[in-house]
């Protein structure tokens, strides 16, 4: 397996974690990425993100191409502030409203050998951002799911 891959997605560093945003095009990655950096995030990578592990970490910067970019729709390409690189600490799959399970298990994703916690959410929402929060609070054990 090798120790480093481009991935199709965005990532952000809020609150001392590196969030990896993924989904297919159009899911609206940029978007909660935009939505989280009003919160407080700073940018890491938007569109492709390169994903390497050193030592234990799996960390994650932008192609040099793509520093400082984040794509705003309506508004076009508009830089950011960014960092690079940050340790992934939480792995967030957009899907639809409808495929987001109202009760779900803990789980997972395998990133170059490195288990990741795994949150399936819809980007749309206005209450995403305070749920991307609630997740990372999840992974890090700081609160308890009851389910």
């Amino acid at each position: 397996m090798s120790d480093s891959t481009l991935i199709h997605g965005s990532c952000v560093f809020w609150r001392d974690s590196g969030i990896l945003l993924r989904g297919a095009s159009g899911t609206g990655k940029s978007d909660l990425a935009l939505r989280l950096c009003d919160a407080g995030a700073t940018l890491v990578a938007d569109d492709q993100v390169h994903l390497e592990v050193v030592g234990d970490a799996l960390l994650a910067r932008p192609p040099a191409a793509l520093e400082g970019l984040l794509e705003v729709r309506g508004l076009g390409l508009l830089r950011f502030p960014f960092q690079a690189p940050v340790k992934v600490t939480l792995v967030i799959d957009l899907v639809a409203p409808d495929r987001v399970e109202r009760l779900p298990s803990a789980d997972h994703v395998m990133l170059l050998g490195r288990q990741i916690p795994l949150f399936h959410l819809s980007p749309w929402p206005a209450s995403t951002v305070r749920k991307v929060g609630l997740a990372m609070q999840l992974a890090a054990g700081t609160i308890m799911s009851a389910s």
